[in-house]
This record gives C-alpha cells, structure tokens and sequence, in this order.
C-alpha cells in the first residue's frame, strides 16, 4: 500500500513537471492520472490498489462513530433512569484476527465504545474477555463486534 502512494505521489509530482506548471490543480491532475495508471496495473503489485484500503479505513472510521454514538445514547438511557436494572456481564469473545494490530484495533475499538471494556486477551489471542455495562445475551453481543467491528477490520486488512 504504501509503495502505491508514493508511486501515485511521484507520478503527480512528474506530471507537474512535465507540464511546466506548479500549480496545486495540476499535481491534482496528476495525482488522479496516477490512481488510473496504478489501478490500470495493480494486477502486478503485490498487495490490492491502495484505494480499496482507504476506503475501508474511513468506513471503520464511520462505523465506529456510529456505534459511538449509539451506545453513548444507550448509556446515558440506563444512567437516567429512575431504578437501575443494568444486568452487567463478561463475556468470551472468539475472535479470527490473528495479526496484534488487528486485535490491539478490535480490543481498543470495544473499550473505546461506552458501556464495554475489553478486560483480557487469551494467551493464544483467540478469545478476548469484555465486560459489558448491560448485556441481556451474550451471543446477541458477541454477534453484534463480529458483524462490526471485526468485520471491518478484516476489510481494512484484506
């Protein structure tokens, strides 16, 4: 990913050079003639055209404000309420990521949500161990990161 910006990077600062103007709008030019030579070739990169990824790192991004903001909302429904009928729990969460950064993302993802902290990785970084403020159904919320979070993260890291 990295070799294809700065491939595209090149290639726009080349176009405005060889258009003798130094112009912002011109390397933009460039730049966007370099996505289509890079996505023309990207069957001989090793990795997917970098754009793919870009993408999935801002739909992580998005989806993680959303559910920011949802549970903060569920948060402040249970916190306001008169009787206090939270049903804490901890739950194991079988997780297929297998890289650290991917894990590191998905446990701080979970902690970073109001209402869940992630407590435990297991020692063969297969489960993590989350702790949730209200939790009716474990497998409810245990579906719920897979179809989230860590669906996402595997997008980012195809």
């Amino acid at each position: 990913m990295a070799f294809q910006i700065l491939l595209n990077m090149f290639l726009g600062f080349t176009w405005m050079f060889l258009t003798a103007s130094y112009e912002p709008i011109e390397f933009l030019k460039g730049y966007f003639f370099g996505l289509l030579i890079i996505f023309a070739f990207r069957r001989f990169f090793p990795s997917r055209f970098y754009l793919l990824r870009v993408f999935a790192i801002i739909s992580l991004i998005l989806l993680f404000l959303k559910e920011l903001v949802l549970s903060n909302v569920a948060v402040v429904k249970s916190v306001l309420k008169p009787k206090l009928d939270m049903k804490p729990g901890i739950f194991a969460l079988p997780t297929v990521l297998e890289r650290d950064w991917e894990i590191t993302t998905l446990a701080n993802l979970i902690t970073l949500t109001p209402g869940t902290l992630v407590i435990d990785v297991s020692d063969d970084k297969k489960i993590l161990y989350v702790h949730a403020m209200d939790i009716e159904d474990a497998n409810e919320a245990i579906d719920s990161i897979k179809n989230t979070f860590e669906k996402a993260i595997l997008e980012v890291s195809k």
